[in-house]
């Protein structure tokens, strides 16, 4: 019985240590584009 909760524990750790890699090292940028919009200034 040790060695399962050792086993499920070991799994729990790893499976936190993937996702924290995947959250920083995977490809998350947004998509870009370029947006244009006309102001008015009022220069009196």
């Amino acid at each position: 019985m040790g060695r399962l909760i050792k086993l499920v524990l070991v799994l729990a750790v790893l499976g936190f240590a993937v996702l924290t890699g995947y959250a920083y090292l995977a490809d998350m940028t947004p998509a870009q584009e370029e947006v244009r919009q006309p102001v008015t200034l009022n220069a009196d």
